[in-house]
């Protein structure tokens, strides 16, 4: 199949050549790329951008717009072409930088970099997770805040996805989750082009899509043949749109690297960009100039520019009907600019519960879940959920209900035992806006999810992740599920702040850092079996969690000889180790260091003073791997931790035959001496 005018209107042919033209030499210009996807999709980009899709340009940001996520990220080319010529601020000159240092450009869309872009995305699979995230906010944000008569929530999210989305197990984890959840304003469009690396997807993958989805309980329009025609393309969204019930999935077969002689229909056109012989025939199989380069016609600029006056009337339309609705519902109104905001409501901390000794010892991730619902009514816009563990990590918010197709004004989410779509989908959601999401499982199962937390921690979004059982300490479970080296793999992702609290006051301030923190993920990494909750009249107010690290237990002299460091539930080891040590005459300092980012993020004074320079005999103790710590012992501190896998036994025995007992730290401690 070669290019040719299949819609009735010559404008719309130009404007999607025009894309296609430009993300080509974009690509060339570059020398890298990717050029058959945004070639191939361009007539189904056009329909959506130019009929269908309600945005604004000169205010991306706009809350009712409509979202669009490309999953397949690597055609990141046709999204750039789309921004600049529907008036969004990115210029020719950015296309030309495509792919180059600190463009606005860059290989991938990302989120916060480039002006229109709603996600960043790449790693296949992630988009399509995101924009169920984005449906699910979408969905609840209208059921709590729209009256009759005053719909100030109502927008539609679309992705495109590719071959390589599906392949990704992500992807059935999304299209499950989303069409439980009957997620009508989600709307999918599949690049059904055939084609990976390697060559034609037979040789990997011959899964009946069409069934595949429906039996996930979507609405599926299979388009067959119709890649270049935009009015049926645009048809086809307008149908899905009027579908509410369940999500909507277009499958359209296109054509990789479309009206290239040589290289459609094949994997040449993937990857790499086409080259300037192939360029000038392509060019010349769609009747455009042959050595023209980043041709932009006037009437196509003109055509597509009318998105920014539609974007204005769109949004000042919504202002209007928003002003209607505060002055009606005033309270709903107050509420609705605070979710938004994204930040506690005043007062919130006040009703953070408080523990003492004689509560006994209390799991941190006992007390987690009272945190939660000591304040989850000052935060209405908290929405929260597990990957089918809730009555472990005690995350439930016991003054809602469960959010579903039958009522989306729940505030728990059942994931379901799918951890990937779950932190990938609250990251959707905090993009989205308008929910502050966490959700939890077991600390061993970040490693499904770890995709989807690194992404988040790029973005700098603030999400939540409460992560339990959270060492060796899961006993009887075993080697399996017992996290020995994600506390140190987690630590080493930029930007993701990561916490370990010692008892429940601990806990506290740990829920109050996360709150607090709006530009990147936290996570919780909680125990499984009961602590002490410490005596705070005689050891030092929690509060110091918000720093990362504080003295929690001060050396009896003016100077100790040894400072313990110490995360989690070792923490109560070390400081019956400072007793012990003191009763012969070692005097030594106690630092409880929860967070090793935050601590990281203090001044240098404040880092100097819980671990003065001049004191070099230090030893951490913290029951996962080493590896991190050596930069805060120094090379005459020392550290008792988990170099290898755990064993399955009480915990009490595990611990004890991995070296966490008083009677090893005191003698660790005395060695350095």
């Amino acid at each position: 199949m070669k290019a040719n005018n299949t819609s009735p209107d010559s404008l719309d042919q130009l404007c999607v050549n025009t894309i296609r033209t430009l993300a080509i030499d974009a690509i060339q210009k570059a020398n890298s790329g990717h050029p058959g996807a945004p070639m191939a999709l361009a007539p189904a980009a056009y329909a959506l951008w130019a009929r269908v899709m309600h945005f604004s340009p000169g205010n991306p940001d706009w809350f009712d717009r409509d979202r669009f996520v490309l999953s397949n990220g690597h055609a990141s080319a046709l999204l750039y072409s789309l921004l600049y010529l529907t008036g969004f601020a990115l210029s020719l000159n950015d296309l030309k930088q495509f792919r180059q240092l600190g463009s606005l450009t860059p290989g991938h869309p990302e989120y916060g970099h480039t002006p229109g872009v709603e996600t960043t995305t790449g790693p296949l699979g992630q988009g399509l997770m995101n924009a169920v995230g984005m449906a699910v906010a979408e969905a609840h944000l209208a059921a709590v805040y729209n009256r009759d008569g005053h719909e100030i929530v109502n927008h539609n999210t679309y992705v495109f996805c590719g071959d390589g989305d599906f392949m990704e197990g992500a992807s059935h984890e999304a299209a499950s989750m989303a069409g439980n959840l009957g997620l009508g304003k989600l709307i999918c469009l599949f690049d059904d082009n055939h084609i990976s690396i390697e060559g034609d997807t037979s040789i990997t993958c011959t899964d009946n899509v069409m069934q595949r989805f429906e039996a996930y309980n979507w609405h599926v329009i299979n388009l067959g043949e119709q890649g270049e025609n935009v009015n049926a393309i645009a048809r086809a969204f307008e149908e899905a749109k009027a579908v509410t019930d369940k999500p909507s999935l277009i499958i359209l077969r296109t054509h990789i690297g479309f009206g290239s002689p040589n290289k459609q229909d094949t994997a040449a056109a993937h990857g790499s960009p086409l080259g300037d012989e192939e360029i000038r025939l392509t060019k010349k199989a769609y009747g455009w100039p042959e050595d023209a380069a980043f041709l932009v016609p006037e009437d196509v600029l003109g055509k597509m520019r009318k998105a920014v006056q539609q974007g204005k009337e769109l949004e000042a339309n919504w202002q209007r009907r928003y002003a209607e609705y505060k002055a009606k519902f005033p309270e709903l109104a107050v509420q609705f600019e605070q979710a938004l905001n994204g930040e506690p409501a005043e007062g919130w901390s006040a009703c953070l519960p408080g523990f003492s000794p004689e509560h006994g010892a209390i799991a941190t991730r006992a007390a987690s879940g009272q945190v939660i619902n000591g304040f989850a009514d000052k935060l209405p816009w908290l929405v929260g959920g597990s990957a089918d563990l809730e009555p472990s990590t005690k995350t439930m918010i016991k003054r809602s209900h469960y959010f579903s197709k039958d009522d989306y004004t729940g505030r728990n989410i059942a994931y379901g035992i799918r951890e990937h779509v779950m932190c990938s989908a609250a990251s959707g959601m905090a993009l989205h806006g308008g929910i502050t999401p966490f959700v939890s499982t077991f600390f061993i199962f970040t490693d499904y999810a770890r995709p989807a937390i690194r992404l988040a921690a790029m973005m700098g979004i603030p999400v939540i992740y409460v992560m339990t059982h959270d060492s060796i300490g899961v006993g009887e479970d075993g080697p399996t599920h017992q996290p020995v080296e994600q506390l140190a793999s987690l630590r080493i992702i930029p930007n993701l702040v990561v916490m370990r609290p010692a008892d429940a006051n601990e806990t506290v301030y740990a829920w109050r850092a996360a709150l607090e923190r709006r530009n990147g993920p936290t996570m919780l990494v909680l125990t499984r079996q009961g602590l002490p909750v410490l005596d705070r009249t005689i050891y030092a107010g929690a509060e110091g969690v918000l720093r990362g690290a504080y003295i929690l237990s001060k050396e009896k002299g003016a100077t100790p000889e040894l400072i313990f460091l110490a995360t989690g539930s070792e923490v109560q080891l070390v400081l019956a180790a400072q007793e012990e040590l003191a009763e012969s005459g070692v005097d030594a300092r106690v630092v409880s260091m929860p967070s090793l980012e935050l601590f990281q993020a203090q001044s240098q004074e404040y880092r100097d003073l819980v671990l003065p320079p001049s004191i070099r005999k230090r030893l951490a103790v913290e029951a996962g791997h080493s590896s991190g710590w050596r930069a805060w012992v120094g090379d005459e501190g020392a550290v008792v931790s988990i170099d290898s896998f755990g064993a399955s036994a009480p915990a009490e025995l595990v611990f004890k035959g991995k070296g966490f007992s008083v009677e090893n730290i005191v003698a660790k401690a005395k060695a350095l001496l």
